[in-house]
């Protein structure tokens, strides 16, 4: 085993994380930007700073869970959510269950909270909830906090910020209680092949599995679909696609904005 590999396993034990489901390039060009920052020459070194250094540790877990994110973001999609989803599922069923999957730091669980509350508001004989998870303990409790600077609103129509966010005075705002009561904030692992609920109606990961490899890739989607209810949606990111292996799975009812629709077995159709 060489140097490499033993700190890959020194970070399996540390961070809790599979590596092995993350593409190998990933892993060292993430270990050797920390390495940088710390001035460590070599692999070996490294691996006694991150068994001696907690911090170090949860330095290495954010540069391992990228959470680049912001509201709305990719407003096409969401503008497709709440107006032909979360009303087509709606219009069948008086409760949605909606899960945000690696939901990083909430904005992105937050924008799909905010398009429920606005359609729930007209339509008090439904309701619903958005499961929301990630695997990063640190940024899912900034998600719970709901406070966010102004730059995080760029693609919300000031309407909405005004609805929905309460501001501090200092520059930042915090989401409104009626929306955060829509939303359960969950520690959660896509790797661990148990999706977070079953019965689902939409499920949004989007912009989560690119830089896993194509197999964790098509286990997470089977695990996807199993979780969703018949006719239930999977919403995934721009740049992210369906595996040819798994067309059977789902079709697309919006291939441009990334929005597929679940398929029912050939003995349940």
């Amino acid at each position: 085993m060489d140097s490499f590999d033993l700190l890959e396993r020194t970070i399996e034990n540390c961070l809790r994380i599979n590596c092995r489901s993350y593409k190998p390039d990933y892993i060292r060009r993430r270990v050797q930007s920390r390495m940088r920052v710390l001035q460590v020459s070599d692999y070996e070194a490294y691996r006694h700073v991150l068994l001696s250094s907690p911090p170090e540790t949860n330095e290495l877990r954010d540069a391992l869970t990228i959470n680049v994110t912001r509201f709305f973001r990719d407003r096409e999609v969401f503008e497709v959510i709440g107006r032909e989803i979360i009303p087509e599922i709606l219009s069948r069923k008086s409760r949605i269950r909606i899960w945000c999957a690696g939901c990083a730091s909430g904005e992105e669980a937050y924008s799909l909270a905010i398009l429920l509350w606005e359609y729930l508001k007209d339509h008090p004989e439904c309701s619903g909830i958005v499961y929301a998870t990630d695997i990063d303990r640190h940024v899912l409790q900034k998600a719970i906090e709901g406070t966010y600077d102004r730059q995080a609103f760029q693609e919300v129509h000031p309407c909405r910020v005004h609805d929905h966010f309460i501001p501090l005075g200092d520059g930042r705002y915090r989401i409104s209680p009626r929306v955060k009561e829509l939303i359960r904030f969950r520690y959660h692992d896509l790797m661990s092949g148990r999706p977070i609920s079953t019965h689902l109606d939409l499920i949004a990961c989007r912009n989560v599995t690119i830089y896993f490899t194509a197999e964790e890739k098509k286990r997470l989607t089977a695990m996807f679909h199993r979780a969703l209810s018949n006719n239930g949606y999977y919403v995934m990111g721009k740049t992210e696609y369906l595996d040819r292996e798994l067309q059977d799975l789902f079709e697309y009812c919006n291939p441009q904005e990334k929005v597929l629709k679940k398929l029912q077995a050939e003995g349940n159709r």
